[in-house]
């Protein structure tokens, strides 16, 4: 039910076991579990200090009753770590995973499939932190056991790789991202199809790579493929396809392409106003990146209502109308 999106009947559900398992048996035994299910609920709304309070609650039990090498245990521990990751909070998250890592490790193996998650959260939480080198290290050895115990084309060895690739870009290694990706890309098309979600995350990856080289002929192919896939897909109205249209936008302001760059950029506004609304940052981001094609060719005036429309919205929000 929670996976459905269908989060209020299961939180409502699930709070509703939770107290007739206190009530049925002395020892609740099943509440620890229901109270785990409810956190992820939580969790899943971005409902965070609500997720946190009851993770914790969690955890608190399972280590008291199994133990902290209880696989249970360890489950809520990475629960909690992904809630502290989740709001920015990367120290306490890093505290939690080490933790996780070296007892999967010991209880589990290098090699189980909860170990190397563990381990790639962790090296997830190093790179928010920017400390490529520890990334780095962590994920390409989550990346070779992979390819050893499942094999190059198993979906999860491709994630990994991808995180990888990610780690690259952000320290500006171009060709070693580049190489990478076209290796996912290749694949990912092949195992899982040119429409699955992680083949077209990849794809958008690597001509985000081509456009940080200033490859914008590169770039703006691989966009146009993606961005119609997701229309056919998804619909235009999609946040991920207004995401992909965004992109292309932005590629053709680049070149200097202004027109039909604004054409995209008005597109995604006018959608997003009529989905989400003029407030939300995603649309203010649209008008912001619309300032920018205006700036670009010139027409300063309206740049600067545009710019200051959307930043008023939002620090200010309730003072400015449009």
């Amino acid at each position: 039910m929670s996976s459905e999106g269908r989060w209020k009947d299961a939180e409502n559900l699930q709070v509703r076991l939770i107290e007739l398992d206190k009530r049925v048996t002395d020892e609740g035994q099943y509440a620890v579990r229901f109270a785990s299910y409810l956190a992820s609920t939580y969790r899943n709304q971005g409902r965070w200090k609500e997720a946190e309070e009851l993770e914790a609650q969690v955890v608190e039990t399972r280590t008291n009753v199994l133990g902290v090498e209880h696989l249970d245990t360890l489950t809520s521990i990475a629960n909690l770590a992904s809630i502290y990751w989740n709001q920015g909070r990367w120290k306490e998250a890093e505290e939690l995973e080490v933790q996780v890592v070296e007892t999967r490790t010991k209880v589990l193996g290098v090699e189980h499939p909860g170990t190397l998650f563990s381990m790639a959260n962790l090296a997830s939480t190093y790179w928010k932190q920017g400390r490529w080198k520890e990334a780095e290290e962590l994920q390409l050895q989550v990346v070779e056991t992979r390819k050893r115990v499942i094999g190059i084309e198993h979906p999860g060895t491709l994630t990994s790789i991808a995180n990888l690739a990610s780690i690259y870009r952000n320290q500006g290694r171009w060709k070693e991202t580049e190489k990478l990706e076209v290796e996912v890309t290749e694949t990912s098309k092949r195992v899982l199809g040119v429409e699955h979600p992680g083949t077209l995350t990849i794809v958008t990856n690597l001509a985000s790579t081509y456009w940080t080289q200033g490859r914008w002929k590169e770039a703006e192919e691989l966009q146009l493929q993606v961005m119609e896939t997701k229309k056919r897909v998804l619909g235009v109205e999609h946040p991920s396809t207004l995401a992909s249209i965004a992109n292309l936008a932005l590629t053709y302001s680049s070149q200097g392409r202004c027109k039909e760059a604004e054409e995209l950029e008005i597109q995604v506004i006018e959608i997003n106003k009529k989905i989400i609304g003029i407030e939300h940052p995603d649309t203010l981001t649209s008008i912001a990146n619309l300032a920018s094609i205006y700036w670009n060719q010139g027409r300063w005036k309206e740049a600067e209502e545009l710019l200051v429309f959307s930043l008023l919205k939002l620090y200010t929000p309730a003072q400015v109308d449009m």
